[in-house]
């Protein structure tokens, strides 16, 4: 059995004259980070494993959440394949993950969290909102087979305010 926890970076600015990957959160960003994560507390077993975005406002969402989550540092690792905006890059690093880890988290962009979230879960999601959470199943033993899982929760940050 192997899980899939996405979520998708908070809401961030586009004040700034900087490159996309330095774009910052909004303080709503930074506040949805916390309701999402006190949300997630205490219901869902921590990942073996988080991964990242190299993206500012991706890396700063996922700082918040595994702080007030309580997991642990050492388990993230920053990874460039996440900052992609089709899936497929996405899609194949999950598929590509190691088998010692049956719960991983990645914190991302859109559209491609809508389309993995669409194409590999069993309910269909309009549009995974700006830190936006989906938990994946798959009933799997190695994760080159994800595909076909079941979709098990969504947190969004509108349900939560």
């Amino acid at each position: 059995m192997k899980e899939l926890l996405m979520v998708r970076h908070g809401k961030s600015s586009w004040d700034y004259d900087v490159d996309d990957k330095d774009r910052p959160l909004l303080e709503r960003g930074v506040r949805d980070g916390h309701r999402v994560a006190r949300a997630l507390s205490g219901s869902l077993p921590l990942p073996d494993r988080v991964y990242s975005s190299h993206a500012n406002r991706a890396l700063h969402t996922c700082i918040i959440v595994m702080r007030d989550m309580g997991i642990p540092m050492d388990r993230l690792q920053v990874t460039p394949e996440l900052y992609d905006f089709s899936g497929s890059a996405a899609m194949g690093f999950v598929q590509g993950l190691d088998d010692r880890y049956n719960r991983v988290m990645i914190f991302g962009h859109n559209p491609t969290f809508t389309h993995i979230a669409n194409s590999w879960g069993s309910q269909y999601i309009d549009n995974v909102p700006t830190t936006g959470f989906v938990h994946l199943r798959f009933d799997i033993d190695t994760w080159s087979r994800a595909e076909g899982g079941e979709t098990l929760r969504t947190v969004f940050p509108k349900h939560l305010r």
